[in-house]
This record gives structure tokens, sequence and C-alpha cells, in this order.
């Protein structure tokens, strides 16, 4: 899948064209498999070399921000068409900070370790609550102020609760939300959510579709996330794909993209091979009778049929 042949999606009512596939900075901030900052530039140029042009980040993510910015540096200063993320309320040293004082602070923050004057989009991350994020004063009064400066160009949302994310497609202020854990083969409760975010023409960032690894095509018994909540039913899948002779990455990356309303799937990699692997299952030819079949499952275990 060359740079030319990544399909693009508009995120919501921005003007972003984000390619289907995005990057997601937490294994470049050293909190998985690779520690490295030679790594971590080298997954970035290769991610950007095969076409992606979206990267989200996040001040939680260790070196994440850091280390993009070593890997814009290299390439001589930001890519024309290349989009940054990264969001606020999650910095280890402010952390629930929802203050204008904190937000502002957390995003000049993130813009210095970036190397960059601005980001294309800023995400309130994790919230306990909404209300000292939307409070007179607070983080999205300051967003909207430091949009007006330049500093950002759209506001988003991104937490695991949908009334959070309900809550911020409603006020009509937020362009984008990031939800995550809840639209993948495993459980799809976040369908009315996405549906609703397209319908007021909020932008949709999808990630998690291999819930921490458990989908990404290893047994899951043989991962650390043996004991997850979703550990056996994500091993039924597991199985259920080798059967079949069908490569579970793929078929839980291509779930996600399959549904028109999600903008992007964001998806994480440690390594530039990484990289390669997820482009890969993203073109992987999955036969119709096999999707027939997976609907099938996901009706069944719904209780739909």
């Amino acid at each position: 899948m060359s740079a030319q042949l990544l399909p693009r999606r508009r995120l919501g009512r921005t003007d972003l064209v984000v390619t289907e596939i995005s990057l997601g900075g937490v294994g470049l901030g050293g909190m998985r498999t690779t520690d490295d900052d030679a790594v971590a530039v080298a997954t970035v140029r290769r991610a950007i070399e095969r076409g992606i042009n979206y990267l989200d980040t996040s001040p939680l993510y260790g070196e994440s921000e850091r280390r993009i910015g070593l890997a814009l540096r290299a390439l001589g200063g930001r890519p024309s068409g290349l989009y940054l993320s990264t969001k606020t309320g999650t910095h280890p040293l402010r952390r629930g900070d929802y203050s204008a004082s904190g937000t502002r602070w957390s995003v000049e923050n993130s813009l210095r370790l970036l190397g960059v004057d601005s980001v294309d989009l800023l995400l309130i991350h994790d919230p306990e609550s909404m209300t000292p994020v939307l409070a007179p004063g607070a983080a999205l009064d300051e967003l909207e102020r430091m949009r007006a400066e330049g500093k950002i160009r759209w506001i988003g949302l991104g937490v695991r609760e949908h009334d959070k994310l309900l809550t911020a497609i409603r006020t009509g202020r937020f362009d984008v939300i990031l939800t995550y854990a809840d639209y993948n083969l495993v459980r799809q409760t976040a369908e009315p959510l996405i549906e609703e975010a397209a319908e007021r023409g909020v932008g949709v960032i999808l990630a998690q579709v291999f819930i921490a690894g458990l989908l990404a095509g290893i047994d899951p018994a043989e991962t650390k996330y043996a004991n997850h909540p979703d550990a056996r039913v994500a091993r039924e899948w597991w199985l259920w794909a080798r059967e079949r002779g069908v490569s579970l990455r793929a078929l839980a990356l291509q779930f996600g993209l399959r549904n028109p309303r999600v903008g992007t799937v964001l998806v994480g990699a440690d390594t530039p091979d990484q990289v390669d692997e997820i482009l890969a299952a993203a073109r992987e030819s999955i036969p119709g009778e096999v999707w027939a079949e997976v609907d099938e499952r996901i009706a069944r275990h719904a209780g739909r049929s």
C-alpha cells in the first residue's frame, strides 16, 4: 500500500482529510515494548513515508511528544499535509487539571516538545467529570481562546465513557470525539454514539480495535492480557479466524474501517516493521462470505437473531 493508495476520509465538519489509518503515539513513548529515541523516530518516519498523514499523541504517553518532535526535526520540519493532534488534562505533573491556566500550560508545553507553532486537533483527555471542562473560564473556554490565537485549529474530547462523549457532541462546541475499546469485534456499544456524532457533523476517531493486543493475531491466552475481561471472547474470535484461515488482525482492523462514519482508525506501532504489518492488514483480502459470518456472529451475540 503506497502513499498514493492510502484512502482518506474527512473528519466530521473539520477540514482535516485524514488517512483512514492513523498512527497513535502510546508505543512511541516507551510505554510498551520499545523505549528508544532512534526506533521511535524511525517508526514515525516509516508511517509518513507509507502515506499516513495523521499522528496522535498525548503528554500522558511518556516520551511520545518529544520523540515525534525529534522525528519532525529529522525530516527538516513538519511535512506539508501532516496533521498533528495532542491532548490536555493528563500531563503527569498536572493530571486532572482542566483549569484555564493548566490547559494553557499543557498545550504550550506540548507545542514546545513537538517543535511546532500549532496543532490541528487538541483533545481534552479523560476527564472524570465534564463539569470542570465546561465550567466558565475553564478548559473548553481556554481552548477556544487558543484557537483564536492560532495555536490549535479544532477541539475534541477523548474519553471512554459514552455519556461524556454525548455531552460533548450535544454542546455543539466539540469538533471531534475519540472513542476507544467499545467498537470492535468483541463489543459494539459505541455504535449509537458514532451514529449521533456523524449526524451532528462531529468527527470520529476510533481506537483500540485490537483491544490492547487481544485481537492483534496472537493467541490471547498467550499474551500478558490473558486475564483481561475480554480475553475469553477474544480467544473465541481467534479460534474462529484460525479455522477459516483469515488473519484476526486484518479482521479486527477492517471491522473498524467498514464503518463509513468512522473518520480514522488510530493504531499504535512501536517499530517501523509494525507500521508495515498494520498497513498490510488493512489491505489483506477478506472474502465476502467471511464478513457475512462476522455480521451473523455479532448479531447472534447481541441477541438480534
